[in-house]
């Protein structure tokens, strides 16, 4: 988990006016639970996110956005050196192009995850 999106969970909890332990009772978790999404020692999990972004009043990919860039940094240093597939059939007819996209996507709209 990163520094940056504990600290901008932490200003966005203080900005909304909530204590820690008001978030922890709305997402039904442990404050201990919360303050270690705070300090950066956990990740919340899916659901806990999506909540947050509710709680929060923030855009989804808001409060994602370091964690997005992250992934995005990653699958484009295991892109590069991804397997030749040998045979195609059936259940790989679409890979090429698939990985072709996916290069694209990563290279051209660094912020454009969901297919458009």
């Amino acid at each position: 988990m990163t520094t940056q999106f504990a600290l901008d969970l932490r200003l966005s909890r203080r900005k909304v006016g909530l204590t820690q332990g008001d978030c922890a009772h709305l997402l039904g978790i442990q404050q201990s639970r919360f303050s270690d999404f705070e300090r950066g020692s956990q990740m919340p999990r899916l659901g806990e996110l999506c909540t947050l972004a509710i709680i929060l009043n923030r855009q989804f990919d808001t409060v994602f956005e370091v964690e997005l860039e992250q992934a995005r940094r990653a699958l484009k240093a295991r892109i590069v050196s991804i397997p030749k597939h040998r045979r195609q059939n059936a259940t790989t007819f679409g890979r090429d192009r698939t990985i072709r996209r996916l290069k694209r996507t990563l290279e051209d709209n660094p912020t454009n995850y969901g297919g458009a």
